[in-house]
C-alpha cells in the first residue's frame, strides 16, 4: 500500500515538461472521444461500464509508456461539518478516492486494466461521518443512521475489453473482484453533477449504493448511442471491515438500457434483483429500479452538468416501497466558480426511530415516511500547483421534517460544511 501511494506522489509531482504531451493528448482525446456514444464508453473514464453525456468533461492525468497509455483520476475533500438540532453532529474528516488506469490494444480489441482505492477506512473515522436522515449499512454491528459509512479501500479491481464489430456495434465485456455493476447512473462521487459536493445523497441506497459490489460479469452490446447490458453478481453490500475485498457467489443480477440522442444528454433505466444486501436483514431480497436523465452543456469559461434521478426499492419478502427523488446540478463559471444544488425527496424507514440502538429481536424495517433535503453551494478555485486543482469550498443544507420525525430532529435542523478539495488536472 505504502509502494502504491508512493508511485502517486511521484507521478503527480514529475515536472511540467513531462506532462507537455499529456496535456496535448488530453484536449485532443476530448474532442475526439466526442464524436459518439461508442468512443465514449472505451474511454472508461468512470466507475464500472457507466457513462455521462459525450460532452461531459474528464479531469485526468495522462501520458504513454511503449504500447500503454496511462490514465490517473482522482478526487479528495477536507471537511469540517456541523449540523443543528437534537441529533445533529460535527465532525473533521475527508472524503476521497483514486483512479489509476492502463488501456492498449490487445488483439483485435481494447484492454483495459484500472483500479479504484479510497483511504476513508482511515479518513472516516468511527465508519461513520454525520449525515442528518442518513440510513444504509452498519457500524459496530448496529444500523448507521444519520450518518454515511465510508467506502471500502478498494473500491473497484477490474479488467474491460471493448471489441468494436463495426463503426457502430461494439461488445464490452467487464470482470471485476470488486467493482460496479449495470445499474443506476455514474455514481455520485465521479457524476459530473455532484463534483463538488463531498456528501453523499441521502437516496444513495435507493439508487446508486451498488456501485461497490463484489465478483460483478458484465456484458454489453452499443448500436449507435444505444446500449444494452446486463450483470451477475454478489448482492451483499461491503462489510464493516473496509480494508479487504469482499467476495460471494453470483446471487443477483441487473439490467441496464442507455440511450446518448446527443452529445449533450444521457439517460438509463435499470432494474436489479439484489439477494440479502442488508446484514441486518439477511433473509430480505430487493428489487431496485432506476431512471436519470442527465444533461451537460459546456460553456465558454465553464461547464454546466445536471442530472433528474429516481430510485426505488422493493422488499420481494414484504413488498414494502420506497421511492427517492433527486435533482443536482454544477455550474462552473469564469473557469475557477462554482455553484451547486441538490434536491431530494426520499422515503425513510423506521429504523429512524432506533437512533444510536441496536435493533431489537423481530424488528422488521418498514418505508413509514418521507424527507426533503435542500443543499446549496459555492467554490473558489485557488493556487496554482502543477497538475493539481486546489478549491475551497462551503455548503449549506436544509431540511423539511415530518411531523412524526419533529420531536427526534426538532422542526427546522441546518446542516453546514467547509473543504478543501484536491484534484489533477
Amino acid at each position: 500500500m505504502y509502494r502504491f501511494l508512493t508511485r502517486i506522489a511521484a507521478w503527480m509531482l514529475l515536472p511540467s515538461a513531462v506532462f507537455a504531451q499529456t496535456n496535448h493528448m488530453q484536449h485532443g482525446d476530448m474532442h475526439m472521444q466526442s464524436d459518439s456514444l461508442i468512443e465514449l464508453i472505451q474511454r472508461h473514464s468512470v466507475s464500472g461500464t457507466d457513462v455521462e453525456p459525450i460532452s461531459t468533461p474528464a479531469h485526468m492525468l495522462m501520458t504513454t509508456r511503449h504500447t500503454w497509455r496511462l490514465m490517473f483520476h482522482g478526487e479528495a475533500f477536507i471537511n469540517e461539518i456541523q449540523q443543528s438540532g437534537p441529533r445533529g453532529g460535527g465532525k473533521f474528516f475527508s472524503t476521497n478516492w483514486f483512479m489509476p488506469m492502463a488501456q492498449r490494444k490487445f488483439g483485435a480489441g481494447l484492454l483495459t486494466i484500472r483500479a479504484m482505492f479510497s483511504l476513508e477506512p482511515a479518513t472516516v473515522t468511527r465508519r461513520r461521518y454525520p449525515l442528518l436522515f442518513q440510513q444504509g449499512e452498519t457500524a459496530f454491528g448496529r444500523p448507521v443512521i444519520d450518518g454515511q459509512h465510508p467506502h471500502d479501500l478498494f473500491m473497484e479491481l477490474a479488467a474491460l475489453y471493448d471489441y468494436q464489430v463495426s463503426d457502430n456495434v461494439l461488445l464490452s465485456f467487464y470482470a471485476s473482484p470488486m467493482g460496479d455493476p449495470a445499474i443506476g447512473p455514474v455514481a455520485y462521487p465521479h457524476r459530473a453533477s455532484a463534483s463538488e459536493n463531498p456528501i453523499a445523497p441521502l437516496g444513495h441506497h435507493l439508487e446508486d449504493s451498488t456501485h461497490i459490489a463484489s465478483d460483478v460479469l458484465t456484458a454489453g452490446v452499443t448500436y449507435k448511442s444505444v446500449r444494452l447490458e446486463a450483470s451477475g453478481f454478489h448482492g451483499r453490500e461491503p462489510d464493516e471491515n473496509r480494508w479487504n475485498i469482499n467476495s460471494g457467489k453470483l446471487d443477483s443480477w441487473s439490467a441496464r438500457v442507455t440511450a446518448n440522442p446527443a452529445h449533450n444528454w444521457s439517460m438509463q433505466f435499470s432494474l436489479a434483483d439484489l439477494h440479502s444486501p442488508e446484514s441486518l436483514q439477511p433473509e430480505e431480497d430487493l428489487r431496485r429500479m432506476t431512471a436519470s436523465v442527465a444533461y451537460n452543456r459546456p460553456m465558454p469559461s465553464g461547464n454546466w452538468a445536471t442530472l433528474v434521478l429516481w430510485g426505488r426499492n422493493r422488499s420481494l419478502t414484504t413488498g414494502n416501497v420506497g421511492n427517492g427523488f433527486l435533482l443536482e446540478s454544477t455550474l462552473q463559471f469564469l473557469n475557477r466558480n462554482y455553484l451547486w444544488a441538490r434536491i431530494e425527496n426520499v422515503d425513510r424507514t423506521n429504523e429512524l426511530l432506533l437512533g444510536n440502538n441496536p435493533e431489537p429481536p423481530g424488528f422488521e424495517e418498514r418505508y413509514f415516511t418521507r424527507v426533503q433535503a435542500y443543499t446549496a453551494g459555492y467554490e473558489r478555485e485557488v493556487g496554482h500547483l502543477p497538475h493539481l486543482s486546489t478549491g475551497i469550498g462551503a455548503q449549506f443544507s436544509w431540511y423539511e421534517v415530518p411531523h412524526v420525525l419533529v420531536p427526534l430532529y426538532g422542526s427546522h435542523p441546518v446542516g453546514g460544511i467547509v473543504f478543501l478539495r484536491l484534484r489533477p488536472h
